[in-house]
């Protein structure tokens, strides 16, 4: 049948979807990381189903079996909020059940992820989902080494131990969002520059947190004529005037409108 990947709430669960509760109820069986959480979010909802335990200590052993109960079968894969595999177990679950054939159909759904970048108020063109950052040695440095040359906008999770010191080691004038407690009774988004975060953030912290964090790479100076040509080259393959003008504007820091009129002469 078919393996339904179901986002859960991430705090408010009033964000749980209609079409993910149907899911829940009909399913045969569902795997989630916490039978007790997961339990806990079903009573809430009047759900009563079968729960089986799948997270990252036992996926590598269980990916298979369920890969074949979900080619006879109805089988919802949860995590304990969120939507799965986005820093939380199903990846192999997934690759298991479209290696055997069965169907996998996923829905959308609260995401930390996506929540705090809408919340951050910073570009949303390139985006960069790291997770949580490794915690030292050269992969954090080459981490931070890559945020402070590149202009994309970065995604991280952290904990609340951790949360300074990765503010720390962020360019201390890069602009920055720290998301706490998203959709939570004690949501907090706070929006500055690191500088000023490594402040406001300087005595107890508590709670799940996000840091959306823009690149500081300083970006190459285009010039109009370059910026006209590159918005010709998107015409040219098939973009409507309006759409090409503004994809090279927000690639080159022009203007629309002045991308758009130098088209136009074209």
């Amino acid at each position: 049948m078919t393996l339904f990947v179901v986002p859960t709430p991430i705090g408010n669960l009033e964000d749980i979807t209609l079409r993910a509760l149907r899911v829940l109820r009909e399913a045969d069986v569902i795997a989630c990381e916490d039978t007790r959480r997961t339990g806990k979010l079903l009573a809430h909802f009047e759900i009563k189903n079968s729960l089986v335990s799948h997270h990252e200590h036992n996926e590598e052993r269980f990916a298979a079996e369920l890969a074949e109960r979900a080619k006879a079968e109805k089988v919802a894969l949860v995590s304990d909020a969120g939507t799965p595999l986005v820093s939380d177990p199903g990846y192999r679950l997934v690759e298991a059940c479209l290696e055997t054939g069965a169907k996998v159909e996923v829905l959308p759904g609260a995401s930390s992820l996506t929540t705090a970048l809408a919340a951050s108020g910073l570009p949303a063109d390139e985006v960069v989902f790291v997770g949580f950052p490794p915690r030292k040695g050269k992969e954090r440095s080459s981490l931070f080494e890559r945020i402070s040359r590149q202009t994309a906008t970065f995604v991280l999770f952290e904990s609340p131990k951790r949360l300074r010191k990765t503010l720390a080691d962020l360019p201390e004038d890069a602009p920055v969002a720290v998301c706490r407690e998203l959709t939570k009774l004690h949501e907090e988004v706070f929006r500055g520059k690191t500088s000023e975060a490594i402040v406001h953030f300087s005595g107890d912290v508590k709670g799940e947190i996000v840091v959306v964090v823009r690149g500081e790479a300083e970006e190459e100076s285009v010039d109009l004529g370059s910026a006209v040509a590159l918005a010709k080259r998107y015409a040219s393959e098939g973009e409507s005037p309006s759409r090409a003008a503004a994809r090279a504007a927000r690639e080159t820091g022009w203007k629309k409108g002045e991308v758009y009129d130098g088209l136009a002469k074209e």
